[in-house]
This record gives C-alpha cells, structure tokens and sequence, in this order.
C-alpha cells in the first residue's frame, strides 16, 4: 500500500513533560469516538483540543462536544468555501461535499445568524475557521467570501471571542480585510501559511501564528524561516486532523496525539529544548482562547 492510501495510524509519540493543547482540530473528521481520541492524546501530553466547526452542522457539533468534555473547546463559523455554496449552490460538486441549491445572500444571512447565537456559548471559545480561500474557490465566490468573513469579524469582537483564519493563496487579501474591520483583540492565523516577511507583519499587529504538520515537510523552509522568526509568545501548535499529518507519517490519519511530533520539530527550529517549546504553546492558546 501506498503512503498516500495508507490508513494505518501512526504509532503514539513519546509523551510530552509539559501539556499542551491542539488548538485546531476535526474530531468529527477523524475515526473512533471522541472519547477514544481524547484518552489517546492525553496520554502523550496533549490535553485540551479546540474542535473546529467549518458549517452550520459542524458547528452545532462543536458546540455540543465542547459542552459535554471538559477539556474540548469549541470555535464555529462558515469555512470561507462554505459561504459561496450557501449564496451560489453548488450544482456540479465542486466543493467536493454533494450538490445544494443557490440559497442567495438572504441563506448566508441566516446561517451567519445561526453562527452568532453559536458564538454566544460559553464552550464556545472562538469564531472560525472564517478568512479568505482563493485555491478552491474561483473569482466568483470572492464576493460571498469576503461578506462572510467581514460577518465573522464584527461576530468574534462583539462576543469577545477569539478569531480564527483560514488562510489559503490570500495572504494580502486576509490581511487587508482585517486592516478595515479592525481585528479582534485575540487572532489566530490557524496552519500558518505565510513566510518569513509575512510573519513579522503578523508578530507587528499581534496576531497568533499556528503552526501544523506540514512544517516538518521537506519542501516546507519558508514555514521553517516563518517560525524562527515569529515572537515566542505568539506561537501555537496544531493538527488540522485528519489532515496534514506531520513527517515521517505523511499520508496517514492525523489525530491529536501526534502533536508532540510537530512540537519537537518546532523546538528544532527554534532552537530550544521542547519542555520550554511546549511551555510556551501551553501558556499562548490558553490565552489566545482564554480558558
């Protein structure tokens, strides 16, 4: 079998001496109960995750595993990819998730309402994955994007919630619509995918950088030179599980008991010893999430 099929999980990593939380997840993505997930990342040192609603479904779930687990916090919204379905349909599948129906902007009205009274929640810590995603969204959703993640913003300050980015190919784009909105006090940039020069834009406007298993991939230096570079105090770590399994395992399922993989690689980079990198991820998304 090949290693882009193979769906064996990886084996446990050893444990690390100081807890730290995965600050994105999708426990509902991954198999085995929740239950299972959690019991296994905590016996390498990863106690608390932030599960991660990308639709009005997702989100609802989110909130209600957060509420039934003490050590799950919850953040909810309308993945950038998610608005232009709800506005234009997706006739042809293309989002990869069935067909639906054009809702129009009065059906992106109603799910970002939905998503307020979400964000309401005390479980409920953060208002994302929102942002901008010019990858898999072509010219025509731009518009629905962008109203959807100005809503997310205005939605995030006004329940003092923190503000998660999903950021693909829109870099500037991103960065401009937070300039105009005004960012929330808390920021997380979730799977970092900027550079170096990037990130000092963020470290200027305080904003957290989280970084995923793809900074121990081969092709990944700018995400290495991103780190290095980025404040200590503004530093996360994340799975995006099942997605972006960290190196040696790439290809198989990502869960949250391999984040002490992704943690030892950033301790590399930066040069410290891992009980020191994993004091300051602790300390940074219990801040940035406030719990």
């Amino acid at each position: 079998m090949s290693a882009k099929t193979d769906e064996t999980p990886p084996p446990l990593p050893a444990p690390l001496r100081v807890p730290v939380a995965d600050s994105h997840t999708h426990l509902d993505m991954q198999s085995g109960t929740v239950e299972e997930g959690l019991r296994k990342a905590a016996s390498v040192g990863v106690t608390t995750v932030v599960q991660v609603g990308c639709d009005i479904k997702g989100s609802r779930w989110a909130a209600d595993t957060a509420a039934a687990h003490e050590n799950v916090w919850a953040a909810v919204a309308l993945h950038p990819n998610e608005a232009p379905r709800i506005v234009h349909g997706d006739p042809d599948g293309w989002s990869r998730q069935g067909t639906r129906e054009a809702g129009g902007d009065a059906a992106l009205d109603e799910a970002l309402a939905e998503i307020d009274r979400l964000a309401g929640l005390d479980p409920v810590r953060a208002v994302g994955e929102t942002g901008l995603d010019h990858f898999r969204t072509g010219p025509e959703g731009i518009a629905a994007q962008e109203r959807s993640f100005r809503a997310h913003i205005e939605i995030a300050k006004r329940h003092g919630k923190a503000l998660v980015i999903h950021d693909r190919d829109a870099h500037a784009d991103v960065l401009r619509i937070l300039a105009e909105e005004g960012a929330p006090e808390r920021t997380v940039f979730h799977c970092y995918s900027g550079d170096a020069d990037m990130a000092r834009i963020c470290a200027d406007a305080g904003y957290f950088m989280s970084f995923a298993g793809n900074v121990t991939f081969k092709n990944a230096q700018p995400l290495r030179d991103a780190l290095a570079v980025a404040p200590l105090e503004l530093v996360l770590v994340e799975t995006d599980a099942p997605f972006l399994t960290p190196a040696p395992y790439r290809g198989r399922p990502n869960a949250p008991y391999l984040v002490p993989v992704t943690v030892r690689a950033m301790a590399a980079v930066r040069g410290i010893d891992e009980d020191a990198m994993s004091e300051a991820i602790a300390a940074n998304t219990a801040h940035a999430f406030d719990y």
